[in-house]
Formats: structure tokens, C-alpha cells, sequence
């Protein structure tokens, strides 16, 4: 099995993030995943999953700071259409 894609935001502006997450989310296959790698805690971005894609995605941190935070995310079944 292959090891998840890693997606390291912290060099982004944080206005871009979040497009960014989902357009990698967007890409994955229904049992796919990448390693989200972050500077703060995504709590709100874990809140924004849950509203758009729920049922739909898996979330699991893998290190919770305090300078580097990384959560596995991954798609666990296609998202209703339009979400």
C-alpha cells in the first residue's frame, strides 16, 4: 500500500489553505488519503469537512503540535454531487 501524498500548507497564504485542502481532497479516490501538515490546529477546517463532505471523509491526527500539527485525511465514499 502506497503512503499517503503529504500536503504541507505552511507556506501558503493563509487565504489559499483551504482551497488548496479541498482541491486535494477533491482528487482523491474513495479509499485514498493524504497527510495535511499545518502550523496550527485545523479544528475549523475539520468543522468545514464535517459540513460539506459528512459521511464522506476520514480525519485522524498523526502529531497535534505544538508548532506542527499533521492529520490524515482521506475519502471514504464519493461526496453527494454539488458538495
Amino acid at each position: 500500500m502506497a503512503e499517503p501524498k503529504v500536503l504541507d500548507v505552511r507556506a501558503l497564504i493563509p487565504a489559499a489553505r483551504h482551497q488548496k485542502i479541498f482541491e486535494t481532497y477533491d482528487n482523491l479516490g474513495v479509499g485514498e488519503s493524504f497527510v495535511l501538515v499545518n502550523d496550527h490546529d485545523p479544528k475549523p477546517l475539520y468543522y468545514q469537512f464535517d459540513y460539506e463532505h459528512k459521511g464522506a471523509f476520514s480525519w485522524r491526527y498523526l502529531e497535534q503540535g505544538p508548532e506542527v500539527w499533521r492529520v490524515e485525511i482521506g475519502r471514504t465514499k464519493s461526496s453527494p454531487a454539488g458538495a
